[in-house]
């Protein structure tokens, strides 16, 4: 798969606000935790503007999550993109379960 550097932005954005110099991987990965409980509270309310606008704020963190690991949010779509093609699975209640 081929990311054109997508996140080039976010990650300028992250570096001018201060980010990558007074946070970290933990305090990211807190912040995803929060992102992610307001993407369930948009779900549960089927709220479309919340759930787009909570899917980019957890886009936003990964992307500093990825950074503080020293690697690029593109290498970890990539590394698991590469991965998940090849899998083979079935549904079960609306999940893909991978075959063993």
């Amino acid at each position: 798969m081929k990311l054109n550097n997508e996140f080039k932005t976010i990650r300028e954005w992250a570096n001018k606000k201060g980010i990558y110099q007074k946070g970290d991987i933990k305090t990211q990965y807190v912040k995803l935790q929060e992102e992610a409980g307001e993407l369930a509270k948009a779900i549960i309310n089927n709220d479309n503007d919340e759930i787009i606008d909570a899917i980019g704020d957890c886009v936003v963190v990964l992307t500093s999550i990825a950074y503080f690991n020293n690697c690029t949010i593109e290498d970890c779509i990539n590394t698991a993109y590469n991965v998940i093609n090849k899998r083979k699975g079935h549904m079960v209640n609306g999940s893909f379960v991978k075959n063993n």
